[in-house]
């Protein structure tokens, strides 16, 4: 009797009493397997253990080996696995594996950081889901496949009914970026895809099929076939795969395979060429699975929708986001192949857009009545003109409007937002059509107004779903800003100054309307060239908004700002004793502080504007922490367990305030605090520096990072957000001797310790006037394991000996 462990379910395999050679793969293949260890120094390991060894280990062995590292992300040396499988399972560990970790290939990834067999790092496979799928087979060993006499398959054979070979689920990855291919789309709620990943599972399977078949092929021809019926196939190349009959004509039978990798999804093959599917092939999931794409559930099965699905993933090797791990997972799709990622979903969308609602614009052609609905940094600004399509959205909008006088719109609540969603928002006391762009938490995104270009971010549960019976007609109007750049100036003619763009916002929304000439379209970027005119000047170039602006004094950019004195050390150039320390950033444009006097260098805010000092675990007792950063044992940023959901909190509120606050006047100051807006995020920060070009060097407060930051990206923070402690708290390991860290040994500590919750055993903590410049030193300890504590201190001192063995 052999357990087979498939997720929670326990299964026995019964065997007969005579024990029989397990199965291997052929010599040929074994020589193409140690022709493809790359060091030099393995081979011969290699040769020497497979002699003397199995070339599998037992399933029981491999499993155990996974559930070790599954608990180490970063990896874990190799040498260390011994003790942690001694530790956990109170075994002693193979000692030939570790001369020859080849072995371990199928359970994990085997990374050499020297020319030594042992130096090496032992990595989970990435994706658990996949794991767990290609594993099934390799704890089956084939006992007496090959060598089983034709009268006992024949018999074997006689007791399986189609109906009862069943294959376990496809388990979806938790975690970890999946690839995968669309092989078959008959509708989008039934997309079948596979992952991009062709398991050794999955080839040791054919390998083992391919010799099952070959000696038995004789007294295992399928009979009585049916549809849906899987079967065993001989295919082309004398491969054998699993299929399952779609249809049958005459001789003829149509199966699918669920492991071609083109898209000739549904192959024709003989009868005779068709075999019953014994049970120990049935182990392994499906590599392939029936997928829903999220966004187009409605119009599933639209032919036009479909095609245009099927042209977008033609082919194509695609990213995959999962929302939904249900029976049917839910999708978003996409391309990462070119310069920008596109989201498959939301792209073919428009595939149901109402042409005849369509608005294409006409080189040199004259629009009036024309609305400029936002003005961005750059320059660029969105417009309607009128056209068929914003009176039928007028319509519309109308009759939603309408509709939910009388409804509770609570019911249409967003309960699962993605980017792309199309969804309705209420501005302003009128419903306008968004498009979610970016998700930051579970309560905050940003979203873009379909209809006006305007990017704002809201909270999710200001969002509504379209109602079922408007959704089609919601759907088919194509938004209706159109992106437009005033001709003859930037991006063409290079940046725009702070002043142009406010004197442009000022001159063009407050006017409802304008006349507009089309210069030139630039259909790959979806852009206009135009002209805008006050309505009394139209169409007199000279007098043209864009002429306009090019005469006024607003595109002299601010000279260079230098960082004013720094402290010893600093890496930042010192400049002379008349430098600007402080900038004030007023009306969109930077200024001279009113104050010709500077200012400190070195002030500090007054300790009354500061949140009170994080409190910390006294000398020898221990603290829960979470290492957020991790450049090496001398330096590392810790943040206390128990706050991190008052830090999410903090995070959600800050974006949800600046992000719809008016932009306000701020004076910049070195060791003064700010919120700062860095990749779609505002932190609490505290400017270190004043660099050239209006760029600051900022410390995010609370995670510890050193990042650069344009200044327009820079606001005041206000006393709300100065109640949580700063939570990031510079550390360094106790236990191991200073020195200057190697890029290897910071490596191996980055790869232990980021990212991760850990226990600190604080040794001592050096205080400082202010809170970012508090220090601890402390030993972390690992306690993910159940039956055994990992010090951090011992893995590194260990490492350090092991690279000067090495040196």
């Amino acid at each position: 009797v052999e357990k087979i462990q498939r997720g929670e379910q326990i299964d026995g395999l019964l065997y007969p009493a005579e024990k029989t050679p397990p199965v291997t793969k052929s010599a040929t293949h074994q020589e193409k397997a140690s022709q493809n260890v790359s060091s030099p120094k393995v081979d011969p390991l290699l040769k020497q253990n497979t002699e003397s060894t199995p070339t599998s280990l037992g399933s029981d062995f491999n499993q155990k080996v996974v559930n070790i590292l599954l608990k180490y992300s970063n990896g874990l040396w190799a040498h260390a696995l011994p003790k942690l499988y001694q530790d956990t399972y109170h075994v002693k560990f193979p000692e030939h594996v570790l001369n020859n970790l080849e072995l371990l290939s199928d359970v994990c990834t085997v990374e050499y950081v020297s020319e030594t067999p042992k130096k090496a790092i032992l990595y989970a496979h990435p994706q658990r889901g996949i794991d767990e799928n290609l594993n099934v087979t390799e704890k089956v060993q084939k006992h007496d496949g090959v060598k089983a006499t034709a009268e006992q398959q024949h018999e074997e054979s006689k007791d399986q009914c189609a109906e009862n070979i069943t294959v376990p689920p496809l388990i979806i990855p938790s975690e970890g970026s999946v690839s995968v291919m669309v092989l078959e789309l008959k509708n989008t709620n039934e997309a079948l895809i596979r992952q991009v990943y062709y398991s050794s599972a999955q080839e040791q399977m054919e390998d083992d099929m391919k010799a099952y078949y070959s000696q038995n092929s004789s007294v295992l021809l399928a009979q009585s076939l049916r549809v849906g019926q899987l079967v065993a196939v001989h295919a082309e190349e004398d491969a054998w795969l699993r299929a399952r009959i779609i249809s049958l004509e005459d001789d003829k039978i149509k199966a699918s395979n669920y492991f071609f990798w083109h898209l000739e999804k549904h192959e024709f093959v003989e009868s005779n060429s068709v075999y019953k599917l014994q049970q120990q092939f049935t182990l392994l999931p499906f590599q392939a699975a029936k997928c829903k794409l999220a966004g187009l559930e409605a119009f599933c099965d639209d032919p036009v929708l479909v095609k245009t699905v099927e042209s977008q993933t033609c082919y194509k090797i695609l990213a995959v986001e999962i929302l939904e791990r249900s029976d049917t997972p839910l999708l978003v799709l996409y391309d990462t192949s070119g310069e920008d990622d596109i989201n498959i979903n939301a792209t073919c969308l428009k595939a149901l857009y109402d042409k005849s609602l369509q608005l294409h614009l006409q080189v040199d052609a004259l629009y009036t009545n024309v609305r400029v609905t936002s003005v961005f940094s750059d320059g660029s600004l969105y417009c309607q003109v009128p056209s068929k399509g914003l009176s039928r959205l007028s319509e519309v909008l109308q009759k939603l409007e309408d509709y939910f006088h009388y409804k509770q719109t609570s019911e249409f609540n967003v309960t699962l937002p993605f980017c792309g969603k199309i969804c309705l928002f209420l501005s302003k006391g009128k419903w306008a059509r968004v498009e979610i762009r970016i998700i930051h938490t579970r309560r905050a995104l940003d979203v873009q107004f379909m209809d006006t270009g305007t990017v704002s971010t809201v909270k999710v549960s200001e969002l509504k779903e379209i109602p079922p019976q408007f959704l089609r007609e919601v759907i088919a109007i194509p938004p209706q800003a159109i992106k437009c750049c005033l001709e003859d100036l930037p991006p063409n003619t290079g940046m725009w100054t702070p002043d142009a763009v406010l004197w442009l916002r000022d001159t063009v929304m407050i006017c409802p309307e304008f006349s507009m000439k089309v210069a030139k379209h630039d259909a790959s970027k979806g852009i206009a060239h135009v002209y805008l005119f006050a309505p009394e000047n139209f169409p007199d170039v000279d007098h043209s908004v864009n002429q306009q602006i090019k005469n006024a004094d607003l595109w002299k950019h601010q000279k260079d700002v230098f960082l004013s004195a720094t402290p010893s050390g600093s890496s930042f150039t010192e400049v002379a004793s008349d430098a600007v320390s402080a900038l004030q950033f007023t009306s969109g444009k930077l200024e001279k502080s009113s104050s010709e006097s500077a200012r400190e260098p070195s002030s500090t805010e007054p300790a009354n504007d500061m949140p009170p000092p994080l409190p910390l675990s006294k000398a020898g007792e221990l603290m829960d922490v979470y290492v957020s950063l991790a450049c090496h044992p001398g330096h590392f940023i810790i943040q206390p367990w128990k706050e991190l959901h008052h830090l999410e909190s903090l995070m959600e509120e800050m974006i949800l305030y600046y992000s719809s606050a008016e932009v306000k006047p701020v004076t910049i100051e070195k060791n003064k605090l700010y919120a700062a807006k860095i990749e779609n995020q505002w932190y609490r920060v505290v400017v270190k520096g004043i660099l050239r070009n209006g760029f600051l060097s900022v410390y995010e407060l609370d995670y510890g990072k050193h990042e650069f930051v344009n200044i327009d990206k820079v606001q005041p923070l206000t006393d709300t957000f100065r109640k949580l402690p700063f939570q990031a708290v510079t550390a360094q390991l106790a236990g191991v001797k200073s020195q200057q860290w190697s890029e290897e040994a910071s490596i191996v500590f980055r790869n232990l310790v980021e990212k991760k919750p850990l226990v600190a055993q604080i040794q001592a903590v050096n205080e400082s006037a202010n809170p970012w410049d508090r220090k601890i030193v402390t030993l972390l300890v690992d306690t993910s394991l159940p039956d055994t504590d990992i010090w951090i201190n011992d893995f590194v001192s260990q490492s350090l000996v092991e690279f000067s063995k090495d040196d």
